[in-house]
């Protein structure tokens, strides 16, 4: 029996914590929160001043009971789970469910799992800290009460099974919001004029010198008009401005600022870049990841040190400590870093080298010496004109923290670095290369990818380090919003050349708005959206969010009580819910497109049952209306009438095989080719549209070839057992329940009687057939056949 009883929060954390503790301690872990609001009801005692009715949940009973029989034969429990909110409303939930006494129990926090860090720790420890619990509690009362409130709502106005959040809902209206925005957008086209001069250097040599106007033309005339005056026109060079210039390190990591860095660099989703810093952290590699400061730790600071002038010498150190930014920044006391800086790299997956990697270059980076550079700008005047041409160059005099890293930017385009220049003299004559004028376009605004969704949020104050992972999945889970790629769209463009004294006029073509991992709203998501917005303005107001936010900071620092912000809100939200419950309007998100040009009737589109479609006719007519899904690219908002006029075409024949017609048309999973009684699912790059007859065959030959290599063998007289090829390699399914088949065994050896053992043995596979033990004894062998005599 352990003197000491030490909780954390994770299996992984209690292993490490485990190594620098003596025989004297025994860590056990929680695994997360034991207990959360009653999931029957609303959880929440109204009448009892707003008192959350908490519940261990069915998974955590055994833990529980095992905790509570360690702590009993503690003589002292620490807990000692994560310093943020989350963390202390977690060893709060602990000390309540098992009973502890306050005079032994410790509470310890920690930012980092070193040793250092642990009886540091344990030397210090600290009662556990209520205002903090209160401010956790505050958020997920607040957000049962929204969620509960709003989404009976929009089961019966919207679509059954919908549910709404505060936080994800302002999080969709965002997304939403800039998808209008691109689709109001209408380009506007100008024209670039770059010139390539030539010269003659001070060794007799030609030297190239690339530059670009200006000033832009708006239209083709100006910018024709420009090159016609070049034709004669003489160059010269007019100034020549050399600037010194710093470029400075970015702070050490912040929770956001890591994951929209990962996504940038190591292409992570905000989840998966969570999920791997926890893993970091719980084996003690790097210190506490879900925070808003950039703050180091003077320890943090001389590591530093130690390790650039070890690396590159005294005069790449540069000392800083940063600033706060962020308003209300409070989850932890430190940026996220490594938690030794000696250790450059660490063992581990790739995905946890990799990003260990690119937080130990940060880290570093942040207290290097800025990098200095020399900017040079060469303008050259156009004789019979006033417009004047640049040329700009960059060179790196002393790297300083480029040595080891480079901050990325969501909006990086491809461009020509600036480079060095050539040496050039006030005054000097240039000839012409070529002068290029080129229709360029601007640019709409970008979609959200997650790390711009999560730099936006904590720009708006929406949300805190520990919400934004799961905000952004919770909206993605709801099917709000779809993480995917836009391919490339065709784009004329118009080039005008003026090359030895002639000028050239050519339209190309070229590949444009191509988009990956972006975020786009579904229409589900647009339909919820534009509900909540019209009926609960408050709630889907930006102002609000981030107000509610800093309410939050303020319970957190205990200046106000939790209970009476709860009910502020409250007493205002609720008669609001019930007025929109009784007097607001289905909501479909119609939207008319106009005239069917062949039936003379309305055509719209809206929300179904099933999904988006389109719609002939309204309810009200005689006539029936005729439907169309829409396919899994379109969507109401942007569908033109043309578009969905295309979608009543279908379904259509494409011809025949094997005596029977094929139809192509699109139901509720997406467009399909019927041929007799069975349906082929048609790829994504098929156009329903344009499918020939022989590309359908293809289709249907290939489906059955794929059917016929899955079935392996049956077994059972009536082939009860199906022995089959899966995607994660074979198995055997019986009664619509599959069985895993041990490694090492050939799935086309397999007999009658070994399956019925291998059913026996995973008993968890047929839980839910209640018959599953008679079914199996009645398999019977296929029947032989009778010998003939």
């Amino acid at each position: 029996m352990s003197k000491n009883l030490v909780i954390v929060e994770s299996p992984a954390k209690a292993k490490t914590i485990e190594k620098f503790l003596g025989k004297d301690y025994q860590v056990m872990s929680s695994f997360g929160h034991i207990r959360d609001l009653a999931e029957k009801g609303i959880g929440i005692d109204f009448e009892n001043n707003y008192q959350p009715q908490y519940v261990v949940s069915a998974d955590k009973k055994k833990t529980v009971s095992e905790l509570k029989k360690a702590s009993k034969d503690a003589e002292i429990v620490w807990l000692a789970s994560d310093e943020d909110r989350e963390g202390e409303a977690i060893a709060w939930h602990l000390y309540e469910e098992l009973k502890l006494k306050k005079d032994s129990t410790r509470r310890i926090v920690f930012h980092e799992i070193t040793k250092d860090a642990i009886l540091h720790a344990i030397e210090n420890p600290r009662d556990i800290d209520v205002n903090l619990v209160d401010a956790q509690q505050a958020r997920r009362v607040l957000d049962r009460i929204v969620g509960f409130e709003l989404s009976p709502i929009l089961w019966r106005k919207v679509r059954p099974s919908l549910s709404a959040g505060r936080v994800q809902s302002v999080a969709v209206r965002l997304i939403v919001d800039r998808e209008r925005e691109i689709n109001q957008f209408v380009p506007e086209a100008s024209y670039r004029v770059n010139a390539v001069f030539s010269s003659v250097d001070a060794n007799g040599k030609t030297v190239e010198l690339k530059a670009e106007l200006q000033q832009r033309f708006a239209i083709k005339v100006e910018a024709l008009a420009f090159l016609e005056t070049c034709k004669n026109a003489q160059f010269s060079i007019d100034d020549i401005i050399t600037k010194p210039a710093k470029k400075s390190p970015a702070p050490p990591f912040t929770t956001s600022t890591l994951q929209q860095e990962a996504a940038r660099k190591l292409g992570f989703s905000v989840a998966q870049t969570m999920q791997v810093a926890q893993r970091l952290y719980e084996a003690g590699k790097i210190t506490y990841m879900r925070t808003d400061s950039v703050n180091l730790s003077n320890l943090a600071l001389g590591a530093s040190k130690v390790e650039i002038i070890s690396m590159a010498g005294q005069k790449y150190v540069h000392i800083r400590k940063f600033n706060n930014k962020t308003k209300g920044a409070q989850e932890a006391h430190e940026a996220i870093r490594p938690s030794y800086m000696n250790t450059h790299t660490v063992e581990g997956t790739v995905q946890e080298k990799r990003l260990y990697e690119l937080i130990w270059k940060r880290t570093i980076a942040s207290q290097m010496a800025d990098a200095e550079l020399e900017k040079t700008s060469i303008y050259i005047n156009v004789s019979g004109s006033q417009h004047q041409f640049v040329a700009s160059g960059e060179v790196i005099v002393f790297d300083g923290f480029l040595k080891v890293y480079m901050e990325s930017t969501d909006d990086e385009v491809d461009s020509e670095k600036e480079s060095l220049l050539p040496a050039m003299k006030n005054g000097e004559k240039l000839l012409t290369t070529e002068i290029v004028a080129q229709e360029r376009f601007s640019q709409k605004p970008p979609r959200y990818g997650e790390a711009s969704l999560v730099r936006k949020m904590e720009e708006l104050g929406i949300g805190r380090p520990s919400t934004y992972a799961p905000t952004i999945s919770t909206i993605q889970n709801r099917s709000y919003v779809e993480k995917g790629d836009r391919p490339a769209e065709k784009r004329e463009y118009n080039v005008l050349k003026l090359k030895v004294g002639k000028i050239t006029d050519k339209i190309k073509e070229e590949n444009a708005g191509a988009e990956k991992s972006k975020l786009f709203p579904t229409d589900i998501g647009t339909v919820v959206n534009d509900f909540l917005t019209e009926y609960f303005p408050t709630i889907l107001n930006y102002n609000f969010t981030a107000d509610v936010e800093k309410e939050f900071d303020s319970i957190a620092d205990g200046k106000i009580k939790w209970t009476k912000s709860i009910d502020k809100f409250y007493k205002k939200f609720h008669p609001i819910v019930e007025d929109t419950m009784k007097n607001s309007e289905r909501q479909v998100g119609e939207r008319i497109l106009g005239i069917d040009p062949t039936s003379g009737r309305q055509l719209s589109v809206k929300l179904g049952k099933y999904g988006p479609l389109a719609q002939i006719g309204t309810s009200e007519e005689e006539e029936k209306p005729l439907f169309a899904s829409l396919r899994k690219e379109q969507s109401i908002e942007s569908i033109t009438l043309d578009e969905a006029l295309d979608l009543f075409k279908l379904p259509r024949q494409i011809g025949e095989f094997e005596g029977k017609v094929m139809t192509v048309a699109i139901g509720r999973f997406g467009p399909y080719i019927r041929h007799d009684v069975s349906f082929y699912s048609l790829p994504k790059t098929d156009d329903p549209m344009e499918v020939t007859t022989e590309r359908a065959i293809e289709i249907i030959e290939e489906k059955r070839e794929v059917e016929k290599n899955r079935i392996i063998q049956t077994l059972g007289e009536n082939a009860e057992i199906q022995v089959l090829n899966g995607r994660f390699g074979p198995y055997f399914t019986c009664d619509k329940v599959n069985y895993k088949i041990p490694k090492g065994t050939d799935p086309a050896m397999l007999t009658l009687e070994r399956c019925q053992e291998l059913m026996a043995a995973q008993p968890e596979a047929g839980a839910k057939k209640k018959a599953f033990g008679r079914k199996a004894a009645v398999i019977k062998p296929k029947a032989k056949a009778k010998s003939k005599k």
